[in-house]
């Protein structure tokens, strides 16, 4: 099968990332085997593939947005999911299920956790696999392009509302607006919240006003009203600054991201007092990854996608570093277009 590899991690535009011929992988115990009918191209891809996130498996095959079809099931994997049944795999591979953040239900947080893409080969393949356990099923009415970015801008996108603590009715701002922030923005929309946008990209405000946020300017331009919440998207440490300033007392910041630049210093009167907060988010775990795709059933989610045949990942992962396109980067493989 066809497949790329990391091969140094790097500057995207020198070429870290090789196509190679490779064995098509045996499903082990407890695993799926899956075809790969669409792979979502994650900024989170771009940060392991340039080395901004340490390498956890040499020479891995990047991709955790996957949508598949099972094809072969390892000893001991048989339960929800059959040959022939389309699955999602997404970013959380494994976790122990037994330290003190499994059992009080924040799996994300625990200590052995492992991902897709990451510590194992993930979707920019023609193949892949996955634990049984950690396999999503997916909602009806989507093409197998537009579920790709549900598995990972989606769910991370739908934990950092959560995180941001948004109040009924109010206002939420959005800070960087590309794969997962129009999938946030839709889902706040459609819990009756009032939403801004700000982000330096022309396409991606124009993006933002025709799925309904109620205002949209420059990235580091302030709203034009207080926020109750916000959401920084954006790998930008220099943003934090400026959502902090757009909040309301009580407002809470979500920061979304696996990376960020380095955050400059903050002033206590202007930034944090009147009880604002910053919060990260640390992946998510498999109840928010199911509670979401059971919304995007329930909610018709619209998914603006880019379409690249498998053997132009390269191309992608730089387009979607030089910002080339609003949403979200999917390849195709030939064998599923």
């Amino acid at each position: 099968m066809g497949a790329w590899r990391v091969d140094v991690p790097g500057a995207v535009d020198e070429g870290p990332v090789r196509f190679e011929r490779v064995e098509v992988p045996a499903p082990g115990t407890g695993e799926l085997l899956v075809r790969v009918l669409a792979c979502g191209v994650c900024r989170t891809d771009l940060h392991v593939v340039e080395g901004d996130l340490p390498v956890h498996r040499e020479h891995v095959v990047p991709g955790h947005e996957v949508v598949g079809e099972v094809v072969a099931i390892g000893d001991g994997g048989e339960g929800e999911f059959r040959v022939g049944d389309r699955v999602g795999i997404a970013w959380l591979r494994h976790t122990c299920g037994v330290c003190r953040y499994c059992l009080r239900g924040n799996e994300n947080l625990c200590p052995e956790s492992r991902y897709t893409g990451w510590d194992a080969d993930g979707g920019y393949a023609e193949f892949a696999t996955v634990p049984a356990g950690y396999a999503l099923p997916l909602p009806e009415g989507y093409s197998d392009a537009s579920l790709a970015p549900l598995l990972c801008a989606g769910i991370i996108g739908y934990r950092a509302l959560q995180r941001a603590a948004l109040p009924e009715g109010g206002r939420l701002g959005i800070y960087g607006f590309g794969g997962s922030a129009h999938l946030a923005a839709q889902v706040a929309l459609a819990q009756g919240a009032e939403v801004h946008v700000m982000t330096r990209d022309k396409k991606a405000r124009d993006l933002a006003m025709e799925l309904g946020a109620a205002s949209a300017q420059g990235a580091a331009e302030a709203p034009p009203v207080a926020l109750d919440s916000a959401i920084l998207f954006a790998p930008v440490g220099d943003l934090v600054l400026p959502a902090l300033e757009a909040l309301d007392r009580g407002g809470v910041l979500s920061i979304a991201g696996i990376h960020l630049s380095d955050i400059p210093v903050l002033n206590y009167q202007r930034h944090l007092f009147q009880e604002r907060e910053i919060r990260s988010v640390t992946a998510n775990t498999r109840a928010d990854a199911r509670e979401f795709l059971a919304f995007a059933g329930r909610h018709r989610l619209e998914v603006t996608v880019q379409p690249y045949p498998l053997a132009e990942a390269d191309r992608a992962l730089r387009d979607l570093k030089n910002g080339r396109f609003a949403g979200a980067a999917v390849l195709m493989p030939t064998s599923a277009a």
